[in-house]
């Protein structure tokens, strides 16, 4: 069964999925970076952006994050994690962080207020630009993805609309232990028993905890 899921999504110990201030510097805000450090080590992440020189861990972090594009066969991602461009696109020069080859390999949709053509980049990837809200880039994601599993990859912003519009079926939130603060909190005024979701795997890997959320009517 096709699933609406967040995977391998890095939050603190007091619920923060971003730090505060991001920018081009900063693109998952100030120590930010901290919670993805039990990804950065992985075989999985050295293989889509590593220079070749490190191969990469393998374990029960890098296991989680393989299981995290099992499946996909379409990504939505909010404005800013596709760049730190604001308004309008301008001379829409900017392709993302990813370099020529982003690692998505399926379509991807992205949530906007400002109209841009989509962007075909090498590595069967090509970004479109969804003005029209989020249900209806979920519903583009949907006819997209065919069949298979459509993820959300945030960032905490556009995971919270999805949430709380009851959109997500599945969450894989890898809990780092750091605190951060401040920042985008996940979950603040969110009732995750209200809206259905039950435990239903959680492991300790070499960085993280792992912990797997599903609605129980899924």
């Amino acid at each position: 069964m096709a699933r609406v899921k967040v995977a391998a999504f890095g939050i603190s110990l007091d619920g923060f999925g971003a730090g505060p201030h991001q920018s081009f510097e900063n693109p998952l805000g100030e120590r930010g970076p901290e919670l993805m450090n039990w990804f950065f080590p992985t075989e999985v992440f050295q293989r889509m952006h590593g220079d070749g020189s490190t191969k990469g861990t393998t374990g029960v972090d890098n296991d989680f994050a393989l299981r995290s594009f099992e499946n996909v066969g379409a990504w939505i991602l909010g404005r800013n994690m596709f760049g730190p461009v604001r308004g309008s696109w301008g001379d829409e020069s900017w392709k993302g962080w990813w370099g020529e080859n982003p690692p998505y390999h399926v379509p991807i949709f992205v949530l906007t207020h400002h109209p841009r053509k989509p962007l075909e980049m090498a590595g069967n990837n090509t970004f479109y630009f969804i003005t029209e809200g989020i249900e209806a880039a979920l519903d583009k994601a949907r006819v997209a993805a065919k069949g298979k599993d459509v993820r959300i990859g945030g960032g905490v912003h556009t995971v919270r609309q999805y949430i709380q519009k009851g959109l997500i079926d599945e969450m894989h939130l890898a809990h780092s232990p750091v605190y951060l603060g401040r920042g985008e909190n996940l979950f603040s005024g969110i009732d995750l028993h209200e809206l259905g979701f039950e435990i239903i795997e959680r492991k300790q890997g070499e960085g993280a905890l792992h912990v797997i959320l599903r609605k129980d009517s899924v």
